[in-house]
């Protein structure tokens, strides 16, 4: 089994002080992955500028061609949340291009899965405009790469960050080629993510959106991806599995109000994985979202990593002190909107 991960020292280069987006969060994250001994038994692949023409595959290239001007002239901001400084777009097209090399190191029989360590993040990045700190859609190009150049015509995106991936599923919300799921809190930031969107005309019942109050923990996740996602998948039949990966669902993190913990994220991994195995060949690949409790972040990547190279799950932080609240509710109903009962 080869598991590989992809990082670039460049990735740290997209930085603005004070913001919680910050480059400390993948130097935490490298420095614990170190000294756990986890980046010795990966394979490390080394990510390339995403070409244009991927690029532009999902985003319009007015939006394109603004985000490397305001870069150019040294920086600014987008909206309130989202910034870039003079190397923001060089290094969100690493980011881009790094995803696309894992996914083919995994489509080549070159690893089995991995996780692309990269920022900035990108789902809630739309065709025509960056926003909540996104910069552009890393999951969306390299699904649409995929699709277009690499012979697939099934992949299912998992989405499990705090926040609804709007511009994932924008992006995809009318095609029956990707599946797009989602977990999120709600309502909550970006305000999307109802479970009555499922998508439209020929996408329509392909996008699978669990909206959760604040408070729920590792079994309420646990029992979503087994009662919702893993049937769901099973029906689709993907040939590939893309996960964006945000892990401020964390209980120690600043932005969010659920209970999760670094175990319980890997035990979602574990459950993607074994997903993968009978689905599509094991491929697997995570890419990196949100996430702003720096030990948080860290040991919950680890926590990943370790699911996927089969090992035992280690979790320094422990579980979350609150009690967590409840999603029997959530699971019948959207069970019963996708007609899983």
């Amino acid at each position: 089994m080869s598991t590989a991960y992809v990082y670039d020292p460049s990735y740290l280069e997209h930085n603005q002080r004070g913001h919680v987006e910050c480059r400390e969060r993948l130097e935490t994250t490298m420095q614990v992955l170190d000294q756990r001994g986890l980046l010795e038994k990966l394979a490390q692949i080394q990510p390339a500028p995403v070409p244009a023409e991927h690029l532009l595959a999902v985003h319009h290239e007015h939006y394109v061609k603004l985000a490397r001007d305001v870069a150019e002239r040294g920086g600014g901001n987008l909206d309130s949340d989202t910034y870039l400084n003079g190397r923001s777009y060089e290094v969100a097209l690493l980011a881009a291009g790094g995803l696309l090399n894992l996914v083919d190191a995994i489509l080549d029989g070159k690893a089995d899965n991995g996780f692309a360590l990269v920022r900035p993040p990108g789902h809630h990045a739309l065709p025509g405009r960056g926003m909540g700190f996104c910069l552009f859609n890393n999951v969306a190009v390299a699904a649409q790469y995929a699709l277009k150049h690499r012979g697939l015509s099934r992949i299912l995106i998992a989405d499990f960050d705090l926040h609804h991936g709007n511009g994932t599923q924008e992006m995809f919300y009318t095609t029956d080629s990707v599946m797009y799921f989602s977990t999120h809190q709600y309502p909550y930031f970006p305000g999307t993510g109802h479970w009555s969107e499922i998508g439209a005309a020929a996408g329509e019942g392909f996008t699978v959106n669990v909206p959760l109050l604040a408070g729920v923990g590792d079994e309420g996740y646990e029992r979503i991806f087994d009662e919702i996602l893993y049937p769901i998948a099973e029906r689709y039949l993907p040939e590939f599995i893309l996960v964006s990966a945000g892990f401020d669902a964390h209980w120690r993190d600043p932005l969010g109000m659920m209970q999760v913990s670094a175990a319980g994220y890997g035990s979602l991994a574990g459950i993607l994985k074994q997903m993968a195995d009978e689905l599509c060949d094991g491929r697997l690949a995570f890419t990196l979202e949100g996430g702003y409790d720096l030990q948080g972040l860290a040991h919950s990547i680890a926590a990943v990593l370790q699911a996927l190279l089969g090992e035992d799950i280690d979790d320094p932080l422990g579980p979350s002190p609150r009690p967590s609240t409840s999603v029997d509710d959530m699971i019948i109903h959207v069970k019963g909107v996708h007609r899983l009962v």
